[in-house]
């Protein structure tokens, strides 16, 4: 049987959309057995398995054993988990930046910073009704409604971010992770010092690795998106590297592995393709 990948994208309610990406689900059919992984990113990990769970057999975090997740979630991280796969992966994964912890979760994102758990873990109910919702419809536009309504019932109005760090971390996101730290502190008001203490309290990350994480994360998508004449060095220079040997190292240190080696051997990502909206 030949290989085939499905993806289809979809926003979340309006009143999600402050910290939610959006949604993407992926069917992914007829590849050999093998390991994914699972890189960095400015979104926590937030996968609704349908069919095979999602099965992590290297944590980013190696005092963390082995497990399975029916719906996982992950804070940010700086290193690569490893997911086995039997040659079938199918899901919903919800693109969850880390200013929705605390609505979704009463807790900041830095309490889960390196850790994969079960999202009932955190949250009760939440992750059994996702499960139950989504592996109940046939549908991406029903899974994603299912979505919507599980999470709208779990928002928590009175637990929010500060606004002073949801900002920072806007502005970390919305300059692709190249804006300097310390006038970033300085608009806001605090010392360079003083913001890297509050922005790691809350996202488990310091300003600082929060914006290679992001720079790492907009190179590797230019990566598998562009052509294949368009240079590795250029795609430094536009993601704000000083040359190709600065992304090549920050590659092996936050994906485990070169640029080339990744895009030789990772199987299509669910995180990369932008597949069509699914419904506005």
């Amino acid at each position: 049987m030949d290989a085939t990948t499905e993806v289809v994208t979809a926003a979340p309610a309006p009143a999600l959309a402050a910290f939610i990406d959006r949604y993407l689900g992926y069917r992914m059919v007829g590849y050999e057995p093998g390991l994914h992984r699972g890189l960095p990113s400015r979104h926590m990990t937030f996968i609704v398995a349908i069919g095979p769970t999602v099965d992590v057999v290297e944590h980013t975090d190696p005092r963390q054993s082995p497990d399975s997740f029916r719906c996982v979630l992950s804070g940010l991280q700086a290193t690569p988990a490893l997911i086995s796969h039997n040659g079938f992966q199918e899901g919903v994964a919800i693109e969850l930046t880390p200013l929705g912890s605390r609505v979704l979760f009463g807790m900041p994102a830095s309490e889960l910073w390196d850790l994969s758990i079960e999202c009932s873990a955190a949250q009760a109910t939440l992750g059994d009704q996702l499960a139950n919702a989504v592996q109940s419809q046939s549908d991406w536009p029903s899974r994603f409604a299912a979505c919507d309504r599980a999470l709208l019932a779990a928002v928590r109005t009175e637990s929010v971010t500060a606004p002073e760090l949801t900002w920072a971390w806007r502005a970390l996101v919305g300059t692709g992770g190249t804006c300097e730290i310390t006038p970033l502190a300085e608009r806001i008001g605090w010392s360079r010092q003083h913001l890297t203490r509050k922005f790691t309290a809350e996202f488990g990350a310091s300003p600082k690795l929060a914006a290679r994480i992001i720079r790492f994360e907009r190179a590797r998508r230019m990566l598998a998106d562009v052509p294949s004449y368009v240079s590795i060095a250029q795609v430094a220079a536009a993601c704000g590297y000083y040359d190709q040997a600065h992304l090549n190292r920050d590659f092996v240190e936050l994906a485990g592995c070169a640029p080339t080696t990744w895009l030789a051997e990772e199987i299509p990502s669910v995180q990369d393709p932008a597949a069509p909206e699914a419904r506005g």
